[in-house]
């Protein structure tokens, strides 16, 4: 260390990249649970609400965590069912006959919509024999079984293909 430091300022020194390191790391949980909660709940703010109050569940509760590198699974899980959680109030906080059917109908439409387009464009960038695949599995029905029938391939083949293409579905989306 360098003498002409004060004694702060070489402990500063010594602190700063573990602080910097560890505010990365829960700014990145943070941003996770908000995709989690996003996914859960119908508004920004009651996003943001559920991720409040996971964070109040996670302070209180830290004890319970068992292994320390499931943390962000453990976080994502209480940002998950805190969200159901408000949901369930936001529907119990207005009676049936309070509500606009018209407005909740379009506002599902629209996020329908969104989401079809949105499938639509993932299985376009697909290759037409993956596509295909897929349309067999989740759009028709068919079982892997009767799909590597059809095609004269082996089950397992057509399983990874499924779970290949899943994959990199998910990567993907998380885009």
């Amino acid at each position: 260390m360098n003498g002409d430091q004060s004694p702060i300022d070489q402990v500063n020194d010594l602190v700063s990249p573990k602080f910097d390191l560890m505010e990365d790391k829960l700014l990145q949980l943070y941003n996770s649970m908000i995709v989690v909660a996003m996914s859960n709940v119908r508004n920004q703010s009651d996003a943001q609400d559920a991720v409040q109050e996971a964070w109040v569940r996670i302070l209180t509760k830290h004890r319970t965590l068992r292994e320390r590198d499931k943390l962000d699974a453990w976080a994502k899980v209480i940002t998950a069912n805190t969200a159901r959680t408000i949901n369930k109030q936001s529907r119990m906080t207005y009676p049936l006959g309070d509500r606009d059917p018209g407005a909740e109908e379009l506002y599902c439409r629209r996020d329908e919509h969104r989401i079809m387009m949105e499938i639509r464009e993932l299985l376009e960038s697909l290759d037409s024999r993956t596509r295909a695949l897929l349309l067999y599995k989740f759009y028709y029905g068919y079982r892997d079984q009767e799909i590597a029938a059809a095609w004269q391939v082996p089950i397992g083949t057509i399983k990874a293909r499924i779970h290949r293409t899943k994959h990199r579905l998910r990567q993907w989306m998380s885009y």
